[in-house]
């Protein structure tokens, strides 16, 4: 077997590690960043090319040296965002990654890093840009181009959009092989009400001083040291730069940048190590959640820094409050849009037949965004999370928002035994939602989902390539005798970070009774 194979592949269990114990199986491998560019590396070389280079021996030769400049044209846009080029001039096929970069330009790149088949490069020049895409007048961010945190601020809204759907159906080409013969209609990517000042939450950072500099003088100053740089890394790099505002922050956040960095600045002379801080956008938690929703007091927003602090956040007409420093969606104009299409998803407004679903399992559930809203439409609701401190909040969020506990509860799944929680909800009238964090779900969890056999199974997530990963497990194990068998119905992307080559994606799954 030639070393090309493997990456990216989702490795199957042995015959002796099927007989193990669910709890006892390896998890499902994740899937690494490197593999998904793999992927593109391939689609622009060809699986012919890479085979004969791979059979040569020299797929790990760069025919470049670091700091070579070099002309190349990008061929198309990497699932990561960044331009995936061939050089204009060389001996044998190779692949340069160049950041801010477009399909059809032709860039001048300077190497600074080599791996297998391709090397990547900083952006020096672009000598001859894409006039249909690059629109450099819509950039709203002085840091643009330094900054490691946008890629996409040189597109329309449209076309970043139009590049997400691409996203997601080469993720489900890649990781999902078996829908090759039946792939659903991947629905255009929707959008953010949000396209700048979305973001409620940021986390700039600073490097501490050198040794060298630890051991001198370092009196208190109200000027900005020399060593110190509070923002985000740049591109292609681990330094930090300094950034004194950023525009897909929202306006609260925005406004607590410049006394956050001074306070920084006029402490630098206690730190010895690095830090990174929290500016997160939350309504004011010192108002009473019982004051009218609708009044500028209940809506005031203020900024939390303190990562053990409450935060405060309405979604429609529910409220959340969460620790700050946890997990909870990072652009709140989407929520709404997005939990809708989920309700539409459960009970399609287009059904020819009415749904009798009546209770919804919501795993993954952290502070309980799903299992809160949806549940107007369910007679029963579990929340299942491993994290105690998410079933506290998720419980307290109920409370706020008046549902009763006959209705809704938040319960600690085992891993190993995670819907044995719910086994009294009948699987003919339940739906699964599942929001996993990056790494996806695992083998034990897919294998105990099909043993429940719920109805309907809607996979919410912010990293497409292992939810159709997952996806392909589900159906292919419930295409072997006795083990129950799912059809994709549709999969849809959603624009959580505009600007960002980021898109999370949403996938329907229903029993193929």
């Amino acid at each position: 077997m030639t070393t090309t194979e493997g990456l990216g592949q989702v490795r199957t269990l042995s015959d002796s590690e099927q007989e193990l114990p669910a709890s006892k199986r390896p998890r499902i491998e994740p899937i690494a960043e490197e593999d998904v560019l793999w992927k593109d590396i391939v689609l622009v070389l060809g699986q012919e090319v890479v085979d004969e280079a791979v059979e040569a021996g020299n797929d790990a030769e760069s025919p470049f040296a670091i700091h070579d400049e070099v002309e190349v044209e990008v061929k198309m846009l990497g699932s990561n965002g960044e331009g995936i080029a061939v050089p204009v001039d060389s001996t044998r096929p190779w692949v340069v990654v160049v950041p801010l970069t477009l399909p059809g330009e032709r860039v001048l790149t300077r190497i600074y890093r080599h791996a297998r088949l391709h090397s990547v490069g900083d952006l020096l020049e672009v000598l001859t840009p894409n006039a249909s895409l690059r629109d450099m007048s819509l950039v709203q961010c002085k840091y643009f181009g330094s900054c490691g945190g946008c890629q996409y601020q040189m597109l329309s809204y449209e076309n970043q959009l139009a590049f997400k759907r691409d996203v997601v159906v080469k993720a489900f080409r890649n990781y999902c092989t078996i829908l090759s013969e039946q792939m659903p209609t991947i629905q255009p990517t929707a959008p953010s009400p949000l396209q700048y000042g979305y973001r409620t939450k940021l986390t700039p950072h600073f490097e501490g001083p050198s040794k060298k500099i630890q051991k001198g003088p370092r009196p208190p100053t109200t000027e900005q040291p020399d060593w110190l740089t509070i923002g985000f890394n740049k591109i292609g790099t681990r330094k930090v730069m300094d950034i004194e505002e950023c525009p897909i922050a929202s306006p609260v956040i925005n406004g607590q940048i410049g006394p956050t960095r001074k306070e920084i600045i006029e402490k630098s002379h206690t730190y010895t190590k690095g830090v990174s801080l929290l500016l997160r956008d939350s309504l004011d938690t010192s108002v009473d959640t019982e004051v009218d929703r609708l009044s500028d007091t209940f809506n005031e927003h203020v900024c939390v820094t303190l990562p053990k602090a409450t935060c405060r956040e309405r979604v429609g007409d529910f409220i959340f409050e969460y620790n700050a420093g946890s997990f909870f969606q990072n652009n709140n104009s989407v929520l709404p849009p997005l939990t809708n299409y989920v309700r539409d998803a459960i009970f399609p407004p287009s059904a020819t037949e009415p749904l009798t679903l009546t209770h919804l399992v919501d795993t993954y559930c952290g502070a309980g965004l799903f299992a809160i809203v949806l549940s107007p439409y369910f007679q029963k609701v579990a929340g299942i999370e491993l994290s105690q401190d998410s079933i506290k909040w998720a419980t307290r969020n109920a409370e706020i928002n008046h549902i009763p506990s006959d209705k809704i509860s938040f319960r600690s799944g085992d891993a190993a035994e995670i819907f044995a929680v719910v086994k009294e909800f009948p699987k003919d009238e339940t739906a699964v939602l599942i929001d996993p964090p990056r790494k996806g779900t695992d083998e034990v969890f897919i294998d105990q989902l099909l043993a429940f056999g719920p109805k309907t199974v809607v996979y919410v997530s912010c990293n497409v390539h292992t939810q159709a990963r997952d996806v392909a497990m589900i159906m292919e194990k419930g295409s072997k005798e006795g083990v129950t068998k799912y059809r994709l119905d549709s999969v849809q992307g959603f624009d959580l970070f505009p600007q960002t080559a980021h898109v999370e994606s949403v996938a329907v799954l229903r029993r193929a009774d």
